[in-house]
């Protein structure tokens, strides 16, 4: 299983949003970064991924599972664009902000601290464990 970060802003769409949409979860639409199509053609069923509020709260709050693979992105005719679906598995206990993962030495490498403005990004499986520990699991 990989591990991945879904970057939104809480204004356009919140991890309450995400929670609301329920187990069928909902499209990851928008995305228009090449690097970031790929990473979502990359996706399996099953992989996990943080839920990270960017531009207001800058955290990580929650844990979402890709429930559907990667399909044209039903918000443009672009057929260059695809999403996949997520769906929230949990809340993090503790979120975890921007600050305290810049602050910790062994996420330098974190693709949140080096590539901050990619929204959807992979995470190592030691990074991922990290944050778990930092959000309190």
């Amino acid at each position: 299983m990989a591990h991945w970060l879904f970057k939104s802003e809480p204004a356009s769409w919140s991890w309450d949003q995400q929670k609301a949409a329920g187990a069928a979860g909902t499209a990851w639409t928008g995305v228009r970064n090449y690097q970031a199509r790929n990473f979502m053609r990359a996706m399996r069923l099953g992989d996990r991924g943080f839920f990270y509020h960017s531009n207001e709260g800058l955290a990580i709050v929650g844990i979402v599972e890709v429930c559907a693979l990667s399909h044209p992105d039903p918000t443009t005719e672009d057929p260059r664009w695809d999403c996949v679906d997520l769906r929230a598995v949990e809340d993090v206990p503790r979120p975890v902000t921007l600050a305290a993962v810049k602050a910790e030495p062994r996420l330098a490498g974190m693709s949140l601290v080096t590539s901050f403005r990619l929204s959807v990004q992979p995470v190592t499986d030691e990074e991922w464990a990290i944050v778990r520990e930092m959000g309190g699991f």
